[in-house]
């Protein structure tokens, strides 16, 4: 059976703050682990007002520290932002904290827009083309030691954290198939090469020390609810989000408004049916149709799926519901 797991962005909402979104991460988490969700990922992002998890490793840690079983991990961490011995220091840590939960997926994007990067990095000039060298000198900071290394990853060498390669294009797809590592593809909002990518990935694929076949996941959003209409009603909150974060306006999640796709102009309601393509809004057949339906399409491994919606309760119930109609052992 697909193997379901959560994308958690750590949302801050409007009227709230960081403390309480990492206080709803660790309850989330918990939840997760409980319906039988395979991994918890967070993801970095920067400069933006309604994500929390800019500081991803040590979010990881708060999450794993709540749990005790799922799988905890980075979904991913924007290698270019960082050397490959912080992170490898950083996760390694939280594998010597977390025994066989820790992963570690990364992604060649900034996670921000250009004068965010610039403040991160101070310079530009190690770019998104070094990414595949980067990769490489991670991975070997988690091999096992050897009288010869003059560098070393403490804690780190030795573990041998999973990676994971994301991407949102076939550059990802190439890398991941080159290295022997498995592939997640962001079609939770950018859906648009989802096919060509898996099938890229598929066909040039290596087996390595890693994996001896493909493993491939792909993000999808879940918007369930007793009834089709609250479901519509909580999933106005993501478009609101969508629409703000692309016209220059990004911040904490608005609150579900009732009728919003109706008053949107004919642009954004195209922009959202693409970018949102990879959603299922309903009740728990619609969820169970549009899931099934995604699954049947890609075959793909794994479904890691996106829900960000405003109440934290219902934020629960439509996990609750998702895992109920995959028929996750919880």
């Amino acid at each position: 059976m697909t193997k379901l797991s959560v994308l958690d962005l750590c949302p801050i909402v409007q009227g709230g703050n960081a403390a309480q979104a990492f206080a709803n991460s660790a309850d989330l988490a918990r939840h997760a682990e409980a319906l039988g969700y395979t991994r918890y990922w967070l993801a970095e992002h920067h400069n933006m007002q309604g994500v929390a998890s800019a500081a991803t490793a040590v979010v990881i840690g708060h999450v794993a520290a709540a749990t005790n079983t799922i799988r905890v991990g980075a979904g991913g961490v924007m290698l270019p932002n960082h050397a490959p011995l912080v992170i490898a220091e950083q996760f390694g840590t939280l594998a010597a904290l977390n025994p066989g939960r820790i992963d570690l997926g990364l992604g060649r994007a900034p996670g921000t827009d250009q004068l965010t990067a610039h403040a991160l990095r101070r310079t530009l000039t190690g770019d998104v083309d070094s990414f595949p060298r980067d990769v490489m000198e991670l991975i070997g900071y988690f091999e096992p030691d050897s009288p010869d290394r003059r560098v070393r990853a403490v804690p780190g060498v030795g573990l041998r954290v999973p990676i994971w390669i994301l991407g949102s294009s076939t550059y990802g797809a190439q890398l991941a198939a080159a290295l022997g590592l498995p592939y997640a593809f962001a079609s939770h909002f950018a859906p648009g090469e989802l096919d060509h990518a898996l099938t890229l990935y598929r066909r040039q694929f290596r087996p390595s020390e890693f994996l001896d076949k493909p493993y491939a996941m792909a993000g999808f959003n879940v918007f369930a609810a007793d009834t089709e209409a609250e479901a519509r009603f909580l999933f106005t909150s993501l478009q609101q989000a969508f629409v703000n974060l692309r016209t220059g306006k990004p911040g904490p999640m608005p609150p579900p408004v009732e009728g919003f796709e109706e008053r949107l102009d004919p642009m954004a309601r195209s922009l959202l049916a693409q970018a949102l393509s990879c959603s299922a809004v309903g009740d728990a057949d619609q969820v169970r149709a549009g899931l099934n339906a995604f699954i049947a399409r890609t075959g793909v491994d794994e479904v890691i799926i996106s829900g960000s919606i405003f109440d934290h309760a219902a934020r629960k119930r439509s996990y609750e519901i998702a895992a109920q109609v995959h028929g996750l052992a919880g």
